[in-house]
């Protein structure tokens, strides 16, 4: 009796360890697997045109994790960027409506002036709305079913602010843009014909033309003998107008530029490339 024990005990041994070298291996893939998810979870995109979003939804933009205040029950749901009826994206997976009963509806997000969320659904009614930030960085919320929320954007990668624009960077979008001229205080129109003496730089003539008088919309110009400006003589005007405060010089080729009246001579504006004004002679 007491072999044949030994016989058979010995006989499952190999059938045990193969079992037990199962479960090993069948614990080791899920572990792999939920070490992929989890990776995935952390590293989800941003959504695409993110970076050139408006700057109060740029922080918004991307994954967090939605879950009920003092439960158990949690989902990820993506701010998207797209525009939707109503606002813009919202996605998260089916099993979210199961999770978090309050997501049956939604379907789209906008922001508070604040620069914070609002679940919304299909026909923009708020589901939760997100009024201030907890204690770490998770935001806080209430929904229409009187639950509380919190909004936890974990290590999900966010679009940066963009940076103030320096001094010089405002200056040059301002010099960028036609300037205002009030046509009530603008030189008449009778008072434009004439010569004029062409400045590159402030009192340093480079050029002379001449306004003549004709007609509206059309007058003719011209530049006098002598002149050694080369981007002058490029551009070659030969007629000019006059409106709402604005001299426009029209060269041959048909292209312009536009001059606006400041401190007793014309000015080219916008004041984009080279500098170019006119200042009226005596005679």
């Amino acid at each position: 009796m007491i072999t044949l024990f030994v016989i058979a005990n010995a006989a499952r041994q190999p059938r045990v360890a193969g079992l037990r070298l199962g479960c090993l291996v069948a614990l080791a893939m899920a572990g792999t697997l939920f070490a992929h998810a989890a990776a995935r979870a952390q590293t989800q995109p941003l959504p695409r045109g993110a970076e050139k979003a408006p700057e109060i939804i740029r922080p918004l933009l991307g994954a967090w994790d939605l879950e009920q205040a003092g439960a158990s029950r949690k989902c990820t749901i993506v701010l998207g960027v797209e525009d939707a009826p109503h606002g813009r994206q919202l996605r998260f997976p089916a099993t979210c409506r199961r999770a978090l009963p309050v997501l049956e509806t939604a379907m789209t997000w906008t922001a508070t002036p604040k620069g914070l969320p609002i679940l919304n659904d299909a026909q923009g009614k708020a589901l939760i709305t997100f009024e201030e930030k907890g204690t770490d960085a998770a935001l806080q919320g209430k929904g229409t079913d009187g639950n509380q929320y919190l909004l936890d954007p974990k290590s999900y990668p966010r679009a940066a602010r963009r940076p103030r624009p320096s001094a010089a960077e405002v200056a040059a979008t301002a010099a960028q843009r036609p300037t205002t001229v009030d046509p009530s205080r603008a030189p008449a129109m009778d008072s434009l014909p004439g010569r004029y003496a062409v400045m590159r730089q402030q009192n340093r003539e480079a050029c002379r033309i001449a306004l003549n008088a004709g007609p509206v919309g059309r007058a003719p110009a011209a530049i006098e003998s002598g002149c050694q400006d080369t981007g002058l003589l490029i551009f070659d005007p030969v007629a000019w107008r006059y409106e709402a405060g604005r001299l426009t010089l029209l060269a041959r080729k048909g292209h312009s530029v536009e001059l606006v009246f400041e401190n007793g001579q014309w000015r080219k504006d916008p004041a984009i490339g080279s500098t170019l004004m006119l200042r009226k002679l005596a005679n």
